[in-house]
């Protein structure tokens, strides 16, 4: 019997830090986010959240001279990693691996978080597509089986107003290859022709696969550094109550070479960890 396709959600998209952490956390401070307090996955990998209403920003990376998550070393410094939403990572897994999509099996990892005084552990179920089916970044789906204790209400204020996440926005030279991808894993409908490019609907947000052209067209020297790269993770959209609020958190912060237009602010990759930020109500 061949399951259904899974539903697009976003669950959080993943900036790469590489073996800069804190330097990177500096960052997104000044840049107007609340941060969690620093985490150690059993995986090896080391993080901070800028959590959402029902999405997250996480910044990883792996400690200094540490060799256990070559994945992240071997990836430029930015937005590398885009995460789908699943309450079922073993259901998820099958019905893609029924479907032909290269994928991994699930495997299991923790955190531990302090809550109500106490150290609980964090536990997620994930399941990947595989390196080598995807250029421009990692793809994968991830379970949240203690979403309470990652979700919690003091860290989801934020100087910046952020509310969620409303794009990514992914280069490739070819766009319809990434669109076909998407297109076997959760059905031609989710997936919508745009303006150099496609679109993979989820939710209220969206993936924008466009060429390297069209990126340098939306963002021009706020893009990131795409030297030695055909396809790559470009850009993320964020949601905010209040542009005024950026305007404000950006200046205290010392945040350089950002741009107000229209209805959106641009903060250029070089000034947000090598990932485009964009600001929008």
């Amino acid at each position: 019997m061949t399951l259904p396709f899974p539903v697009p959600t976003l669950d959080h998209v993943v900036v790469n830090a590489r073996d800069r952490i804190g330097d990177t956390a500096d960052i997104f401070r000044r840049l107007g986010f609340t941060l969690t307090p620093l985490g150690y996955h059993t995986l090896g990998s080391i993080n901070h959240l800028a959590m959402f209403g029902t999405d997250y920003l996480e910044l990883i990376a792996v400690k200094p001279n540490d060799t256990g998550r070559p994945e992240i070393m071997g990836a430029p410094a930015g937005l590398n990693g885009l995460v789908f939403g699943t309450e079922d990572a073993d259901a998820t897994y099958e019905a893609l691996r029924q479907n032909g999509i290269p994928i991994d099996p699930p495997q299991q990892f923790s955190r531990p978080v302090e809550a109500a005084g106490a150290i609980r552990d964090a536990v997620f179920r994930t399941t990947r597509l595989r390196a080598d089916a995807v250029s421009a970044g990692r793809l994968y789906f991830c379970q949240h089986l203690t979403r309470e204790i990652v979700w919690r209400d003091e860290w989801r204020h934020h100087a910046n107003g952020a509310v969620g996440i409303a794009r990514a926005v992914i280069a490739a030279d070819n766009p319809d290859t990434l669109g076909a991808l998407f297109a076997a894993m959760f059905g031609a409908a989710s997936v919508r022709p745009a303006d150099d490019g496609c679109s993979l609907i989820l939710g209220l947000s969206r993936f924008d696969v466009v060429t390297p052209a069209a990126v340098w067209e939306m963002f021009g020297s706020a893009a990131p550094d795409s030297r030695g790269r055909r396809d790559y993770m470009a850009a993320l959209t964020i949601r905010t109550r209040s542009l005024g609020a950026v305007e404000t958190a950006l200046e205290e912060g010392g945040i350089r070479g950002w741009d107000r237009i229209g209805a959106s602010i641009l903060v250029p990759a070089s000034e947000a960890g090598g990932a485009t930020i964009e600001f929008s109500v």
